[in-house]
């Protein structure tokens, strides 16, 4: 069990999940917490990693850190999301093996399953099938993460442990219409065309598809169940256990935000993965499970947004 007085590295501490980790883990006094900046260690970077870690030598690493983008952003830049996520995953992890930290906590994604895999996806679908072919690059990416923490634990007994989250929003959220992801790009264009006398909004594909959606603050607190406690496996489903059309979604926030206008469906665009439901019972009995509904986040994040439109993030590519 991680004390207060252990050192915990949080790689990417400066992006959604990372600062809710952040958040939480100082709200509850942890002492010795570690950051920092792109400008002052690139996670690309092997020797800065492997210099980084020798000096201040943590006794666990939290694995925030990642570049992530929704379906346009994977498309546009295949090499760039494998690419980057590869390096970044190596550097940390064999950085943290060679250093002696003994824990390890490497948060991943839901796009590590198949496209197809069976519903609700459990931890033993992984590599049964093809994978969405609009995320594939960085689903394999974190699937070699995923595995070098499996091979680290099988080999040496470390106890590095894969959280797999299901879609996340919330606070610190990406609202970059080019880059984001579908929740804080549909928040960003209702409140825009709102703002523009209630224009109507055109969304991606058929509305079908159903996803799942989990606030930022509930995966921190999934962190901090890892941190205290053994877990007996090494990959972990982190969601709600449920779902909703992105049609339904689309409407639950054009409720929230207020607008006012036409709602309009570009079936020449790709829909993505038909379904995403995490079976999350595995964690479940580990004793714990999520406690924010999906209104109440949504809400949430939306009152953020408005209280920080001047200096939301906007993430570029390319």
């Amino acid at each position: 069990m991680t004390g207060k007085k252990d050192k915990i590295y949080i790689a990417g501490h400066n992006g959604m999940v990372g600062s809710a980790i952040y958040r939480r883990l100082k709200k509850e006094n942890f002492e010795n917490l570690l950051v920092t900046s792109r400008q002052e260690l690139d996670l690309r970077n092997q020797q800065q990693v492997m210099e980084y870690l020798q000096a201040v030598k943590p006794d666990v690493v939290i694995m925030a850190a990642a570049k992530v983008g929704g379906i346009l952003a994977n498309d546009r830049y295949p090499y760039l999301f494998l690419r980057d996520n590869l390096i970044i995953q190596d550097n940390l992890i064999h950085g943290a093996h060679q250093n002696g930290v003994q824990k390890l906590i490497f948060l991943g994604s839901s796009c590590i399953y198949p496209k197809f895999a069976e519903q609700p996806m459990r931890e033993d679908s992984l590599l049964t099938g093809e994978l969405e072919p609009t995320n594939q690059w960085y689903a394999i990416a974190k699937i070699s993460g995923v595995k070098m923490c499996e091979a680290l634990r099988k080999q040496y007994g470390r106890e590095y442990v894969s959280l797999m989250p299901t879609n996340l929003y919330g606070e610190g959220d990406n609202f970059d219409l080019e880059t984001s992801h579908v929740l804080p790009a549909m928040i960003r264009k209702f409140h825009d065309a709102k703002e523009q006398g209630h224009e109507p909004v055109t969304l991606w594909g058929t509305g079908k598809p159903k996803r799942e959606f989990l606030y930022v603050d509930d995966v921190a607190d999934a962190v901090r169940f890892a941190l205290g406690n053994t877990l007996a496996d090494n990959l972990y489903n982190v969601g709600a256990g449920r779902d909703i059309s992105i049609l339904e979604l689309a409407e639950k926030i054009q409720r929230i935000v207020g607008h006012k206008g036409r709602l309009i469906w570009d079936q020449s665009k790709p829909d993505g993965t038909p379904r995403k439901l995490m079976d999350v019972s595995k964690l479940a009995q580990e004793g714990w499970t999520y406690s924010t509904g999906l209104t109440d986040g949504i809400e949430k994040t939306y009152h953020w947004f408005l209280a920080n439109r001047n200096k939301i993030r906007e993430v570029k590519y390319g």
